[in-house]
């Protein structure tokens, strides 16, 4: 268990040198470390110019200092940020001087954590902060900006509004299963349920767009040596990434680079040449190169358009959990025109020429939909949770249809319920949460 009832600082600034840096403590009472450090009080929510003092009176640095009271501040607790000069020796001082006056270092995402334990965010809107720091592009920030308004939390209390309406009928039913009333018929339950899940389906939607925004899909390019695999990160990452000789054997080992195509982040890894060979080194790279394709979400196989039986060939031994698209590559020296049949593209890596096809192919695989502008920044666990509560709502249905106990219509509705709850924080543990505030940076 972190403690919350003592006082926490840290950078709020990425570290290294700057114009202005942002050192941030927060806690139950700040007015030791405000008086040891300014050696005055500040009003809150104003800015002042002053300067910041050591244990001996000397000069830190001169800055802005800012405080706010708890509960109107980013916590809930008083909270102070100091704006200083970008210096990371400025920093550590200041961080050393609050340290001294009874601070303690902030753990990850300690200062949100707070704000949710303190109701200021609940559980999805916490994690759309970080969500909002780690966007990559305009998409993923609008994304996160919705989750962060409160507009995920939104729609699933609308749900668990909606599934107690369901739940209270049931249980009614249950409860007067003597009476000659079928409340079940009366209360058109199957109707609201199948309803229920069009809205759970539209909510997974959009988060799904979201968690694409945010993480994207994971590609390997492999294949034969000298079929084009390095030309084609080259072409996708639009800069020469790797070396391209006609030398066999000239990618060693893994190159990754991380592009975006219509905001959908793209992991794109090269890697060695997949083939027999003496030289140690090349061994490992092609040893590396079957460890990446086992951990991708897809795996682009190159074949020369002169000879692609040489890629068919090591079919056998790619792995068969990953899904496999087909890349013909060289097609201008074949004359073959660019198109796109099944999960097969002909393209030239050297020209450009249907590179295109390869990214609609890839959004699609994904599900990805460039257009979508409701996407909602969404995390595993929410996805995972959503499918959960859709499964149950599924059996529940199915139950009412076969006519089987309304005792497991109930619990399957409770289940759902429980598995939403868990999206926002309602149902939670503090394993739970410290694995999520685990993954924000330091100061946030």
């Amino acid at each position: 268990m972190i403690p919350t009832d003592d006082v926490i600082a840290a950078p709020a600034t990425p570290p290294g040198r700057g114009a202005v840096a942002v050192v941030r403590a927060s806690g139950p009472d700040l007015s030791r470390l405000i008086e040891g450090l300014a050696g005055r009080t500040l009003k809150p929510r104003h800015a002042h110019y002053l300067a910041f003092r050591d244990g001996d009176g000397d000069i830190i640095d001169r800055g802005l200092a800012l405080f706010f009271p708890a509960p109107r501040s980013y916590t809930g607790e008083d909270v102070l940020e100091l704006h200083c000069h970008g210096s990371p020796a400025v920093v550590e001082s200041l961080l050393q001087r609050l340290f001294q006056l009874g601070a303690r270092p902030a753990e990850p995402g300690e200062f949100t954590r707070r704000a949710f334990l303190n109701g200021k965010l609940d559980l999805a809107q916490a994690e759309a902060v970080a969500a909002l720091i780690e966007s990559s592009s305009i998409q993923a920030v609008r994304a996160a900006q919705r989750s962060l308004e409160g507009e995920f939390s939104r729609l699933v209390h609308g749900l668990t509004e909606a599934l107690t309406g369901l739940r209270v009928q049931v249980e009614a039913a249950i409860d007067f299963s003597d009476e000659d009333i079928d409340l079940i018929a009366e209360g058109d339950v199957v109707r609201r349920l199948r309803a229920l899940m069009d809205d759970f389906a539209a909510l997974r939607r959009r988060a799904h767009q979201g968690r694409l925004l945010e993480e994207g899909m994971t590609v390997v390019i492999a294949g034969p040596p000298n079929a084009g695999k390095s030309s084609l990160l080259n072409r996708l990452a639009r800069r020469e990434a790797a070396i391209v000789t006609d030398i066999a054997g000239t990618t060693r080992d893994v190159l990754r680079e991380r592009i975006l195509i219509d905001g959908m982040p793209l992991h794109v890894i090269d890697t060695a040449g997949l083939r027999d060979s003496d030289d140690p080194v090349e061994r490992e790279g092609i040893r590396r190169a079957r460890q990446a394709m086992e951990q991708a979400d897809r795996i682009l196989l190159v074949c020369d358009a002169r000879d692609p039986a040489a890629a068919e060939a090591l079919t056998a031994d790619l792995p068969v959990s990953v899904p496999l698209t087909r890349i013909v590559n060289k097609i201008d020296l074949t004359g073959q025109p660019p198109r796109l049949e099944g999960d097969t593209v002909w393209l030239s890596a050297r020209t450009g020429a249907g590179v295109e096809h390869l990214c609609r192919h890839l959004k699609q695989c994904m599900g990805f939909e460039a257009e979508a502008e409701d996407a909602l920044a969404a995390r595993r666990r929410h996805l995972d949770a959503l499918d959960r509560a859709g499964d149950f709502l599924r059996q529940a249905l199915a139950e009412l249809n076969s006519g089987r106990m309304l005792d497991l219509v109930a619990e399957n509705l409770r289940l759902a319920q429980n598995a939403l709850g868990e999206i926002t924080g309602e149902v939670s543990s503090d394993d739970l949460l410290g694995r999520i505030f685990s993954e924000f940076c330091i100061g946030k």
